[in-house]
């Protein structure tokens, strides 16, 4: 009996044990299938930060005939704004009134420039353009003309498609910052007056954006004025030839001439980044 006893306990702890491990085996492998999901969660958070925003379907649609003037915040609630009168030729003359005139520390969020765009939207110093978007650039989709060196220009989220030349002209002076930005189908993202009456120094700063090809520059500067370029996290679609040219570097004038164009790709004084910066999918 005393064997048949010791021999049940014995049976016991054993079975005791593979309870134990079965029930630690099944908990280790629910607490790697949590990491595990909870690692695909974190990596689709990051893919998503990093992802393009989906376009915005339009609120509603206003014909502008004469130019919006904007001082303190202006929102337009994704509506869909579009040139007509005086604004509405479909032009491509650089001389054109904007759609949106942004006074000096003015914020303009949440629109769609529709088209005809006219000229888009001038900055008239310091300016933020937030989750702004151009169905059809034509001219430009923005232009920049403060004339302090301390103008801050600000670009972010929001988006650009069909610009025959240059989504962004940066005329003034001061740093431009685009950010989380996407464009499509573009001459050049952003250009440094090349042969402007009146040129400055100009700063600017690309991060985090898309560029769908076709487009042939993302950043055009002049060295001889002192312009710099920084790009961060450029992630750059259907260019597998690598046509697109992330920085270009001019010298520039302010006699109306062609400037001419002295080179192209990272330097690390003017047209500052990496190859790792720039990513091809």
């Amino acid at each position: 009996m005393k064997n048949r006893a010791v021999s049940h306990g014995s049976h016991a702890r054993r079975s005791g044990r593979r309870r134990m491990i079965v029930a630690s085996a099944a908990a280790l492998s629910l607490t790697g299938a949590a990491l595990t999901t909870g690692l695909l969660v974190q990596a689709g958070a990051a893919t998503t930060a990093t992802a393009a925003a989906a376009w915005p379907t339009p609120t509603g649609s206003q014909a502008v005939s004469a130019t919006i003037k904007v001082s303190g915040t202006y929102d337009g609630k994704l509506k869909r704004f579009y040139g007509s009168g005086d604004l509405g030729d479909g032009g491509q003359d650089e001389g054109q009134d904007p759609i949106f005139e942004l006074a000096d520390g003015a914020v303009l969020k949440n629109v769609v420039v529709g088209s005809p765009a006219a000229d888009g939207i001038h900055c008239k110093g310091s300016c933020t353009i937030q989750n702004v978007w151009w169905q059809d650039v034509g001219e430009d989709a923005a232009s920049f003309k403060g004339t302090s060196s301390g103008a801050t220009y600000k670009v972010t989220g929001g988006g650009a498609r069909k610009a025959d030349d240059k989504v962004f002209q940066f005329n003034g002076a001061g740093t431009l910052t685009i950010s989380g930005f996407q464009v499509s189908d573009f001459g050049k993202l952003v250009r440094s007056c090349g042969n402007c009456s009146k040129q400055y120094k100009r700063t600017i700063a690309v991060s985090d954006i898309d560029v769908t090809a076709p487009g042939k520059a993302l950043v055009g500067i002049n060295t001889n004025y002192g312009d710099t370029a920084t790009l961060r996290s450029v992630r750059i679609h259907g260019d597998s030839s690598k046509k697109i040219k992330p920085c270009v570097r001019y010298t520039g004038n302010d006699d109306g001439d062609e400037p001419k164009e002295t080179g192209s790709g990272p330097d690390g004084t003017y047209c500052k980044y990496s190859s790792s910066d720039i990513s091809y999918n």
